[in-house]
């Protein structure tokens, strides 16, 4: 019994030591080993069989590009403004056991050490350099972490100013001059839409008078063409008839009712041809009357 009492035990012992033996470590993950209290090796993302009792795994570290979002931080720039500054952190632990002999909290370092260089940089800036040179900052800032952080086995991929926020009173001056801006390129759209259409205006009154002074001309053209045909036209025809004195005199007595309805006539002057006629006329009632 007691044989059997003792392999039991012997069994239930060697189970704990195989269980204590055995660490599995997740991707992305490392873990660093002590061996009597000091560092004896990282494990890698895997099975790992480690000594109980001998060695200790720390917890483990995180090897994945991790995310620090710092509190809004008030900054003098070096006009003597205080402006609010939000800053994310990009970083990803390169070096496991660095990250953990070499600092003690590589999260908070790195968070205190992006503000103290936050603040340097933007003191040695005015305000209006300090919102339009916000890649400038992200650079300077992100060249500085890295360097420092280098020998705490991180490395600073990214930094990013999330916001920048001047006074209250900064902000109104600055809308101000921002709404004063959108209205005086609002007023200068305007005036240019008005000159371009008054230019059109113009250009189609221009074509159209042309358009009429051509179309007025041609008109006069046409109808001293049809005016000049019709006389010629009837000047063809007296000269084919052949007319004699008395014709002509009887069409000049034809044409006195029009002369006279003529409101604003108030002396008649005869051509000397129509006397002529109107003596061609008598002689020809003569001989009519005669040869009756």
């Amino acid at each position: 019994m007691e044989t059997f009492v003792t392999v039991v035990v012997i069994a239930a012992l060697v189970v704990v030591f195989l269980v204590r033996a055995v660490r599995i470590v997740p991707q992305a993950r490392a873990g660093v080993v002590e061996r009597l209290g000091r560092y004896h090796r990282t494990l890698t993302p895997g099975l790992a069989v480690i000594v109980p009792v001998i060695d200790r795994v720390l917890p483990l570290i995180d090897l994945r590009e991790q995310v620090i979002t710092f509190a809004p931080q008030p900054v003098i720039t070096e006009d003597n403004l205080v402006v609010n500054i939000d800053t994310v952190l990009y970083f990803t632990v390169t070096d496991p056991r660095a990250a953990t002999y070499e600092i003690r909290d590589y999260i908070f370092a790195a968070e205190q050490l992006t503000v103290t260089t936050l603040r340097n940089v933007v003191g040695g800036m005015d305000l209006e350099k300090t919102l339009t040179s916000r890649d400038t900052i992200n650079a300077t800032l992100r060249g500085v972490l890295d360097e420092a952080t280098g020998k705490w086995g991180i490395r600073v991929n990214r930094v990013e100013l999330k916001s920048i926020d001047p006074p209250a009173s900064i902000q109104e001056a600055m809308a101000k001059q921002m709404r004063a801006e959108r209205e005086r390129r609002a007023a200068i759209l305007t005036a240019e839409g008005e000159k371009q259409a008054a230019i059109l205006i113009a250009e189609g009154g221009k074509q159209a008078a042309i358009l009429t002074a051509e179309g007025e001309a041609q008109a006069t053209v046409t109808r001293a063409n049809a005016e000049a045909s019709a006389i010629k036209t009837v000047v063809d025809s007296i000269h084919a008839a052949s007319p004699d004195d008395s014709v002509l005199a009887w069409t000049y007595l034809q044409q006195l009712p029009a002369i006279a309805n003529g409101q604003a006539s108030k002396i008649w002057v005869l051509p000397a041809e129509l006397t002529g006629a109107l003596d061609a006329v008598k002689r020809a009632f003569g001989k009519v009357r005669g040869v009756s």
